[in-house]
Formats: C-alpha cells, sequence, structure tokens
C-alpha cells in the first residue's frame, strides 16, 4: 500500500486529470481543420487555424497559420495542398490594388508556407473563387470595380491572367453606390458561365467563361438587375442548379431567381426580407449559403446579428421563414457550414469570435452550443478535410 500526504494527492489528482485529458484528446476524431480570414488593422496578425470533431462539436487550439495583410477571404483547393487568399488592400507593391497570396498547405501542422504574392488586378479584393476544374483563380475587386481570372501552374502558383473586365456605372445610394464595387465572383455548376454581384450598380453580372483557355466574355443577356438601391453582395445555387440566391446587403433582402443553365437567363420569383416585421435599426446582409440537401437557405444579419433560416420548396425555389438565430456576437460577417452540414461556425467580426451552432439537418434550425473560438476580427471561414 502507498502513502501519500496531502500535496502528493493533489500531484497525483493532477496527474490522472493530464492523463485523462490527454486520453481524450487522442480520442478525438479532429478530422476537419478550419482557416479563419482576418482584418489585420487591430489584433490580428493573419490566418489563423484550428482542429474540429464533427462528432463531438470540439475543436484544438486556435493557432497563427501564416501571417498576412488583411487576408479577408479564403479557398482551399481539391487536394487540399494551396491555400488562395485576397489580401483586402488599396496600395499593393506600390500600385492601387490588392492581391492575391498563395500558400503552400502543411495538412498536420495546419501551417501555410507563402509561395506567391501577386496583384490582384483592383484596389481592395473582397472575394475569389476556383472555377470548378480547378485550373482557375476568379477574384472580385470591390474598390476596384472589375474583376480577373489568373491561371494554376502545376505548383500552384499564378500565372499571367487570362481575363480582366473593368465594370462601370452607379446606383442611387451615392454614399455606397457612386462607382461600381465588385462583391462575389463565383462560377456555375458546369464550368460555362460566371455571375458577379455588383453592389455599386445593382446587377448581378453574367459572363460566359472558357475553362479550356479561362477567358470571360459578357452573355446574352449581360446582367440581371435588382430593385435600385439593394446592393447585390453573394450568391448560393441550389443544387440542382435551377435556381440561384442573391442576398442584397444594403435592402436585407433575398432574391430568389429561376436559372436557365444553358442561356445564363434568370427570372425574379421572389423577394424576402431578412430581418424581423418592424425592425427599425440599421442592419447590413453579408453571407449566403444553401445546405447541401438544398432544403434550407440560411443569410447572416449585421445589426441584428442573427442568422436567418429559410426553408426552400423543391418545386418552385420560394422561400419561407423557419427562424431567426442570434449569433452570440456583433457583426455576423461570414458563416460556414462544416463538411457534414451539422454544424454551423459564425463569424462575429467586431466581437473577435467564431460561435458554433447544432444544425437539425430534418428541420433547418440552429442550437446554440457552448463552444466560443476567439480569434481576433474574423471574416471567412473555410473547413478542410483531413481524412
Amino acid at each position: 500500500m502507498i502513502a501519500l500526504t496531502r500535496s502528493g494527492n493533489r500531484s497525483l489528482i493532477c496527474w490522472l486529470l493530464l492523463t485523462l485529458s490527454a486520453s481524450l484528446a487522442l480520442a478525438a476524431d479532429f478530422s476537419q481543420r478550419v482557416y479563419v480570414g482576418t482584418y489585420t488593422d487591430k489584433d490580428s496578425k493573419g490566418i489563423y487555424s484550428f482542429r474540429f470533431d464533427p462528432t463531438t462539436g470540439e475543436s484544438g487550439p486556435v493557432e497563427l497559420a501564416a501571417e498576412s495583410a488583411n487576408p479577408s477571404f479564403l479557398v482551399v483547393d481539391a487536394s487540399p495542398k494551396r491555400l488562395y487568399a485576397v489580401n483586402e488592400l488599396d496600395v499593393f507593391d506600390g500600385s492601387m490594388t490588392g492581391a492575391i497570396s498563395v500558400f503552400a498547405v502543411d495538412a498536420e501542422s495546419g501551417k501555410l508556407k507563402l509561395l506567391q504574392q501577386i496583384s490582384s488586378a483592383g484596389a481592395a479584393p473582397a472575394h475569389l473563387s476556383l472555377d470548378k476544374s480547378g485550373r482557375y483563380v476568379l477574384v472580385a475587386n470591390y474598390d476596384g470595380g472589375n474583376i480577373a481570372v489568373f491561371p494554376i501552374q502545376q505548383d500552384g502558383q499564378l500565372g499571367k491572367r487570362t481575363a480582366f473586365i473593368q465594370d462601370t456605372g452607379s446606383s442611387v445610394n451615392k454614399e455606397r453606390q457612386a462607382t461600381p464595387h465588385a462583391h462575389e465572383i463565383v462560377a456555375s455548376g458546369d464550368d460555362h458561365l460566371v455571375f458577379v454581384p455588383d453592389l455599386g450598380t445593382d446587377e448581378l453580372m453574367i459572363y460566359r467563361f472558357d475553362p479550356a483557355n479561362g477567358s470571360l466574355t459578357p452573355n446574352k443577356p449581360a446582367f440581371a438587375k435588382v430593385t435600385p438601391g439593394s446592393g447585390p453582395r453573394h450568391f448560393a445555387f441550389a443544387p440542382s442548379g435551377k435556381f440561384l440566391y442573391l442576398v442584397n446587403e444594403l435592402t436585407s433582402t433575398v432574391v430568389v431567381f429561376s436559372l436557365d443553365s444553358s442561356s445564363g437567363h434568370l427570372r425574379q420569383e421572389q423577394t424576402i426580407s431578412t430581418l424581423p416585421q418592424g425592425f427599425q435599426g440599421q442592419n447590413t446582409t453579408a453571407e449566403i449559403q444553401v445546405d447541401s440537401a438544398g432544403k434550407f437557405l440560411y443569410v447572416s444579419n449585421r445589426g441584428d446579428d442573427s442568422i436567418a433560416v429559410f426553408a426552400i420548396n423543391e418545386h418552385d425555389g420560394k422561400l419561407s421563414l423557419v427562424e431567426r438565430v442570434p449569433t452570440g456576437g456583433k457583426e455576423p460577417r461570414h458563416f460556414t457550414l462544416d463538411w457534414t452540414g451539422k454544424w454551423l461556425f459564425a463569424a462575429n467580426q467586431n466581437s473577435d469570435t467564431i460561435n458554433l451552432f447544432a444544425v437539425d439537418t430534418a428541420t433547418g434550425r440552429l442550437t446554440a452550443t457552448s463552444h466560443t473560438i476567439h480569434v481576433p476580427t474574423p471574416v471567412c471561414v473555410v473547413m478542410v478535410p483531413l481524412k
């Protein structure tokens, strides 16, 4: 029999707790890695990462993956070996432009190694994406009011741009819409069309995309117009490809379009508010996503600081409100559903937090968990599978 002093008892208890914690950590299925883009004008230093266990909803420690200036939007290739980030700057390398940074991904540590940094061809890039073939990076420059396409070379770095289009025009909100503001750029499922919401002109621009050479040409029709002053920001496709959902930043509305994928023609079917009836405060919408089953749509409200959840009618694509859920922080600029569809990460930009919600895949409803992840000024969340 071993006799223990009071201090010895404390030591044994501490050892047992440490051993138990280590065992639980080893048992956790951290099969996803999360990367977080940020603004670096305050406490952030760049891109952060942490591991996530979709079985339990637990996450590992947050670590700085790479130092970078204003890496506000991120995208990871399918491998996943490369991460691409916009640097949302007005001046880069002495010119009035932002930048695109290319990083190599270390899957084990989560660290990012900078491989290349080039001009985005316009000021304040707000969004970038990959085409469906994974051969091109498409970027939308918000202050520049233009878009560009860059080919991805064998080493993951970007070659000389294959397309550049400068938009023109304005709309009725003189403070926000005096010039064009390309806010997002995404290719259609068949890679033949590219859509660009322009907040400054109240148009959803439509381009023909040739994945053989990375070229863009205006579609016929070249755009779909929305109500003046709406401020188109982001959009999401229905998995069927038959519907497109556009969120308007300035009026806090979602426009439902039916989509003819061959011609690119969009027809408005519905406009619905993301806010409670009688809401009196200031609000701007930000992110919009459709779940993988095409049953539910989610939109973030900045001001109301909530996620609005809508059910999607599978026949006509129209929306009906399910609920609005507080995000537990201020200014939810971005959110994302994890790969299983069972969790939603809401990035509260002005609270330095990412709050985790459990998703009921049958009803679309969100349940706040007690799990809060602390990241300075989070503005974009992307998931990477590790297994």
